[in-house]
This record gives structure tokens, sequence and C-alpha cells, in this order.
């Protein structure tokens, strides 16, 4: 079996997911050389759609993906990465997750958990 990276122009979603917690830490893509890269080297790298170039997470901030498991949906068209993070968080915004914020049914969005680390500190002052 062959993943099929035919439906998103060249691509597949990568839903990284903490494995001692279960905690959804973020969602990324892969391109097949990003895949190729994080089972060569065992840590997540992604494909930046806004840069169209591969990253490695934690190559500015130190916080690492660590692959223990990788698996496939039914589909072969998304991969899920379960990994252990090496770091205080996975977020760029300063959270464990990117996935921080509750959806309420009138639309407002709330801030669920507390900043496990001070982006600024950790990426440096970026421009708007």
């Amino acid at each position: 079996m062959e993943l099929d990276f035919s439906k998103l122009n060249g691509l597949v979603p990568a839903v990284v997911q903490e494995a001692a917690s279960g905690q959804v830490l973020m969602v990324g893509f892969m391109n097949r050389e990003a895949l190729a890269q994080t089972l060569a080297s065992g840590e997540v790298t992604f494909y930046s759609r806004s840069r169209g170039q591969l990253w490695r997470k934690g190559e500015s901030s130190g916080h690492r993906l660590r692959v223990l498991d990788l698996r496939v949906d039914c589909d072969a068209d998304t991969v899920l990465v379960r990994v252990e993070l090496t770091g205080p968080g996975a977020c760029h915004e300063g959270y464990r997750s990117c996935f921080y914020r509750r959806l309420h049914g009138d639309g407002r969005l709330e801030t669920i958990e507390a900043r496990s680390f001070d982006p600024a500190a950790v990426y440096g002052v970026r421009p708007s």
C-alpha cells in the first residue's frame, strides 16, 4: 500500500498526537520528501504550504517531536504521527497543543489552556 498524495496536490495531512497522553498537539502537511525524512530521522518533518519548503518541527524552538509510531487512515490519505514531545509545547503561540481554544455554539472562542512557554523568548519577535 502507498499513501495517496493525489487529493491535496501532493500533500497528506499529518495529525500529531502525544503518545503518552493521547492529546492532539498539531496538524501539519507532508509531501513524499517530508514523509521520507520523518521516517529516516525519527523526528517529524513537514512541508510548509506558505513557505513552499520542508521544515523539521523544533528546528527553531528545540521543541522536537520524536516519532514513536506512524499510522495511516483507511483511505491512505492521512497519517497519524504518535510522538514524544521534547519541550514544553508544540504550538508556536506558546501552548502545549495548537488546540488550546474551544469554539462555542455562539461562535465565541475561549482559551482553555495556559501558555506553557513564552513564544517571544523562543522565536524572537516575529514580523506581523
